[in-house]
């Protein structure tokens, strides 16, 4: 530098000294806010999760109480008996109070029910001090936060948007009959199988996708549609030739958990349609294309005889019209046909139509078109519609359990 050039440099200013020094950042408990508002956006799926299941288990515990019951008796009701059973004693375990929807029971019942949850039960159980019950609980409480993460990361994933993620969160938290994320059922340790399962396959981590599918399989029979997605997104990255020998992973992968069980089955009962012939005989479950559901629906249209079949029918139909949208608006082809396809299991099956809504719940992809509507709308009018659909869904799980006097 020219001594030009330094003596064009602007002299100090002898004031500059007595000028404040910046602002120190705010900071609590001698953390930074900015520490603080990274933890927070961190734990803000699990939060947000937790923050909508306490609001129902208020409302459910306020409710069961009116009814001369109380909370924890209502969370285990119903299947929440059968797999708590099957988690103390194995399937030959189970008390013989407890029988199928034609008040039967034969020695190959309980195999209706799938391993996957209430074993994982029987392990946390098997911890110092901690009982069946409580563990069935907490392994739902769980599941329920892990699965918040993945249905945040799918919703951020797809958007772009933070904010839709976290949003669908509290859509997936906060359905219809998200009471049963809170119960000794398995929905919650499913949805959170499927939602890392989904994230596998857009991020395309395909032994991530594959395993979660194989756990998934061990737990519901709605593993089906997770299993055609991600053999779907497999065979797509292989014909693109995309990603190596992972898609394979994922393709051979995907289906083990699903088929093993119904081998499993198939074997104890001597026949290939084991698992089948046992959900036929017992709770009069199988796949019609959907008459029974039709029928259903004309036939509570017509009388509207109760709340909660009235709810269940408009369900299905909201449920209909999301597909619609999800298409329409482009959303990831995978999570499209990984809805539809639950959705259409739903519908094309006969049984107790009184589950229809719950069978719903792992749709929580169908869900995305709703929130990325509302992530545009104003903070105040967002959290004004996200508080009163939470504040219906405790109402309405609670009721579920309460004042409805039929298996859910």
């Amino acid at each position: 530098m020219s001594t030009t050039e330094v003596s064009q440099q602007p002299a100090p200013d002898a004031g500059d000294a007595d000028l404040p020094s910046p602002a120190p950042r705010p900071a609590w408990l001698g953390v930074p806010w900015t520490t603080w508002r990274r933890l927070l956006t961190r734990l803000a799926p699990g939060l947000l999760y937790l923050g909508i299941r306490e609001l129902g288990f208020l409302a459910l515990t306020w409710m069961a109480g009116r009814d001369g019951t109380t909370a924890t008796t209502a969370l285990t009701s119903w299947d929440g008996q059968w797999y708590l059973s099957i988690a103390s004693g194995g399937y030959h375990g189970v008390p013989s109070t407890l029988l199928d929807a034609f008040g039967h029971r034969t020695a190959n019942t309980s195999l209706a029910f799938f391993p996957g949850y209430p074993e994982l039960v029987r392990g946390v159980a098997l911890l110092p001090g901690v009982h069946v019950v409580a563990a069935g609980l907490a392994v739902s409480l769980v599941c329920g936060i892990v699965g918040a993460y993945g249905v945040a990361r799918l919703g951020r994933r797809v958007s772009g948007s933070p904010c839709v993620g976290l949003i669908l969160v509290v859509l997936f938290a906060a359905s219809p009959m998200a009471i049963v994320l809170s119960m000794a059922y398995s929905e919650a340790m499913f949805c959170a199988l499927a939602a890392w399962t989904l994230v596998g396959v857009l991020e395309r981590r395909w032994v991530l996708a594959g395993l979660c599918a194989v756990g998934a399989g061990l737990v519901r029979p709605t593993a089906a549609a997770l299993v055609v997605t991600v053999i779907a997104a497999a065979v797509v990255a292989i014909v693109r030739r995309r990603d190596g020998i992972r898609p394979w992973l994922g393709l051979v992968l995907a289906p083990a958990g699903l088929l093993a069980y119904l081998g499993f089955v198939a074997a104890r009962t001597g026949s290939p349609t084991g698992w089948f012939r046992i959900q036929q005989q017992g709770w009069d479950s199988r796949f019609d294309g959907g008459v029974a559901t039709v029928r259903f629906g004309a036939e509570v249209l017509a009388s509207g005889r109760s709340v909660l079949e009235v709810v269940t029918v408009a369900v299905l139909l909201v449920a209909i019209l999301l597909v619609v949208l999800c298409i329409r608006q482009r959303v990831a082809w995978p999570l499209v046909l990984y809805g539809a396809l639950v959705l259409a299991m739903d519908l094309g099956s006969n049984g107790l139509m009184n589950s229809k809504a719950r069978m719903l719940l792992p749709a929580f992809t169908l869900l995305l078109p709703v929130a990325m509507a509302l992530a545009k709308r104003q903070p105040r009018t967002m959290i004004a519609v996200l508080v009163a659909i939470a504040a219906t869904s405790a109402w309405f799980g609670a009721y579920a359990l309460t004042g409805w006097p039929y298996a859910i």
